[in-house]
């Protein structure tokens, strides 16, 4: 497994992630707007212009993307995302870092490599502490949270969504 950025090399594979999604049906955490792009071009656009704060659209902050790659097949399992701090919304509600794990590839400990992979990344950014949030009643999720040091803050409620958000810290100024 490697934890790497997004390139046109994964186009096809990227593709099959978006696909699978829409097929699910369910949320897709931490992918930008890979939802609403129909060619990955348009999605590496975007995430290359989020890059640095220069070329950030001012509603949004400046963050780091990844893909979850399985060596053996060069399947895109996951994606994951830093923001490299906050605005009003993601300090309350999205918090540093969304991931998502490919449906067919879920509860085989993947979001827990990623997300384990990907703090390094964070404190090479500055971040001390980050916050992750996940839905509540979001077990799968809420695991990888804890298993990579995740310490329960609180739950808020985001009513455009009408969903409860549980907020966890995780500690890296060790």
């Amino acid at each position: 497994m490697k934890l790497i950025e997004p390139s046109m090399e994964y186009d096809a594979q990227i593709q099959a992630f978006r696909r699978e999604f829409l097929e699910y049906g369910g949320s897709m955490d931490g992918c930008g707007s890979l939802r609403r792009f129909e060619t990955t071009q348009e999605w590496l656009d975007q995430v290359e212009s989020l890059k640095r704060p220069e070329t950030t659209p001012p509603d949004l902050v400046p963050m780091s993307q990844y893909i979850y790659v399985r060596e053996s097949d060069g399947k895109v399992v996951g994606v994951i995302q830093i923001r490299h701090w906050f605005n009003e919304f993601l300090e309350k509600y999205a918090g540093h870092i969304g991931y998502s794990v490919c449906p067919s590839e879920r509860r085989k400990g993947y979001a827990t490599q990623m997300l384990r992979l990907v703090l390094p990344e964070c404190r090479t950014l500055g971040i001390e502490r980050v916050l992750v949030c996940c839905v509540e009643g979001n077990e799968g999720s809420r695991r990888t949270i804890l298993n990579n040091g995740g310490v329960y803050e609180s739950t808020v409620f985001l009513a455009e969504r009408d969903v409860k958000l549980e907020r966890y810290w995780i500690d890296l100024s060790n």
